[in-house]
C-alpha cells in the first residue's frame, strides 16, 4: 500500500488544476480517475474547441445556496492567471462573445497542457481506477481495483450528474455524505427545457429554427439565442435560464429590439395588401413568420388593429410553462452539490474533517453558461492545491 501527501479523485478540470498546483509546492500527489482518458468534459466542451474561461467572471454570476461563497477563490486565481497559462503553452485562443475565450483550435490542447504541467509537478495521473472503498482513521485510505492508497488529504473532484455517458455519477455526493458533509439538492443545470404536447405540436415544425430573444423567469432575465428543437427549448438564452427554473412560466421576447405593435401597425398603414408572413419575416425567421401567420390572417389588410396588437405582446411577452428538462443526459452542468456551509470558501477544506476538500461542480457553486464554470473549476483547484 502507498503512501501519499494528496490523493485527488477525479481527472478532470478541476482536479488537474488542484494536482498541478499542490505538487508545484512539493506536495506527493496521487490523481485517480476511474476513465480510460483524463478531462472528458473538457474535450467535448465549446464544441470540442473548450471555452476555458470568461472575461467577465465575477461571483454574480454563479448560483448557490450561498451566493458569497465563491467571492474568495475567484478573486484568488482570475481569468488573467489561466489565460497567462494557455500563453505560455503557445494556445491560440480568441473571445467569441460576452468575454467567451476558445482554442483556436481543438480542446485536446488545454488537456495536453494539463497534462504537461502534472508531468513537471510529479504528478502520479492513474487512470481506469475504481474506488472500491473509502475510510479514513489517522489517515485517508483509498481502495481499488487496482490497489490500496493511503493519504494525509483527500480531494473529491469527481464532478456532479451531468452528462452520464462520460462516465457522470453522485460518487462525491455519497463520499462527502460518508463522511458527514451535508449535500444540497441537486438539479439539471444548463439544460434544455421540455414543454406539453400542445406547444410541442407548434415547437416541432420549427426545429432547427434559432433567434435572438430575451428570455425571464422571476427576476432573471437572458439576451441571447433560443432554438427550438423536437423536444421544446434551447439555445444559450434557455440553458441560461433553465439554471434559475423549478417551476413556474418563462416569458420570451422574441422582438427584444423593436415596437412590435408600433411596427405591425406602421406596416398596415403603408403596406396594407402586404401578407402578414411577409412582414412578420422582416423581422423574424421566414419559417416562424410562417406558422405565426398560419393563425393570424394572410393579410394587413384584413387585420383589425386589436388583433395585431394582440399578436405583438405574445410576441414579445410569450409566457409559455415548462413541464421539466430533458436531464441529465442533456445538462451542461449540475445545480447544487456538496454544501457550501460545510467548506472553507478559501481553501474547500471541510471544516468539521481535517485534510478533506471539494472542488469543481461536486460543490453547490453554478456558473452561467460560458466558460464560468471552468473558472470556477480552476480556481476552486487552485486554492485546494494551495491548501492541502
Amino acid at each position: 500500500m502507498s503512501h501519499h501527501d494528496v490523493i485527488i479523485l477525479g481527472a478532470g478540470a478541476a482536479g488537474l488544476m488542484c494536482a498541478i498546483t499542490a505538487g508545484q509546492r512539493g506536495r506527493r500527489v496521487l490523481l485517480l480517475d476511474h476513465a480510460a482518458e483524463p478531462g472528458a468534459k473538457i474535450l467535448i466542451s465549446g464544441g470540442g474547441r473548450c471555452n476555458f474561461t470568461n472575461t467577465g467572471t465575477s461571483p454574480e454570476r454563479f448560483l448557490s445556496d450561498n451566493p458569497h461563497f465563491a467571492r474568495s477563490a475567484l478573486d484568488r486565481y482570475t481569468p488573467d492567471h489561466f489565460i497567462a497559462l494557455v500563453r505560455q503553452h503557445g494556445i491560440a485562443f480568441y473571445e467569441k462573445t460576452k468575454g467567451q475565450l476558445f482554442c483556436d483550435g481543438s480542446a485536446r490542447g488545454i488537456v495536453a497542457m494539463l497534462l504537461e504541467e502534472a508531468q513537471a509537478a510529479g504528478v502520479d495521473l492513474r487512470l481506469a481506477h475504481t474506488v472500491t472503498g473509502l475510510s479514513k482513521s489517522d489517515s485517508f485510505r483509498i481502495d481499488t481495483n487496482h490497489g490500496s492508497f493511503t493519504a494525509g488529504s483527500l480531494v473529491l473532484a469527481t464532478g456532479g450528474l451531468s452528462i452520464p455517458k462520460l462516465g457522470a455519477t453522485g460518487f462525491a455526493y455519497d463520499a462527502a455524505r460518508r463522511f458527514g458533509l451535508r449535500v444540497t439538492e441537486t438539479r439539471p443545470g444548463l439544460v434544455p427545457l421540455a414543454f406539453s404536447d400542445e406547444l410541442l405540436s407548434l415547437m416541432r415544425p420549427l426545429a432547427g429554427v434559432s433567434l435572438d430573444t430575451e428570455v425571464t423567469h422571476g427576476r432573471q432575465r437572458f439576451r441571447d439565442a433560443t432554438l427550438f428543437t423536437h423536444r421544446g427549448l434551447s439555445g444559450p438564452a434557455i440553458l441560461q435560464i433553465s439554471s434559475y427554473w423549478r417551476d413556474g412560466p418563462i416569458v420570451l421576447n422574441l422582438l427584444p429590439d423593436l415596437d412590435a405593435a408600433a411596427f405591425l401597425l406602421d406596416r398596415k398603414r403603408t403596406r396594407a395588401k402586404a401578407e402578414l408572413r411577409t412582414v412578420l419575416a422582416e423581422q423574424l425567421p421566414q419559417r416562424l413568420a410562417q406558422a405565426l401567420a398560419d393563425s393570424n390572417g394572410p393579410r394587413l389588410a384584413d387585420m383589425p388593429d386589436r388583433v395585431l396588437r394582440d399578436l405583438a405582446r405574445k410576441l414579445q411577452a410569450w409566457t409559455i410553462i415548462p413541464t421539466g428538462t430533458e436531464g441529465f443526459g442533456k445538462a451542461e452542468v449540475t445545480a447544487g452539490g456538496i454544501d457550501t456551509r460545510d467548506l472553507s470558501s478559501q481553501t474547500m477544506r471541510a471544516t468539521k474533517v481535517p485534510g478533506l476538500f471539494a472542488i469543481g461542480e461536486a460543490i453547490d457553486v453554478t456558473g452561467w453558461l460560458g466558460g464560468y464554470n471552468f473558472q470556477w473549476a480552476w480556481a476552486s483547484g487552485w486554492c485546494a492545491g494551495e491548501a492541502a
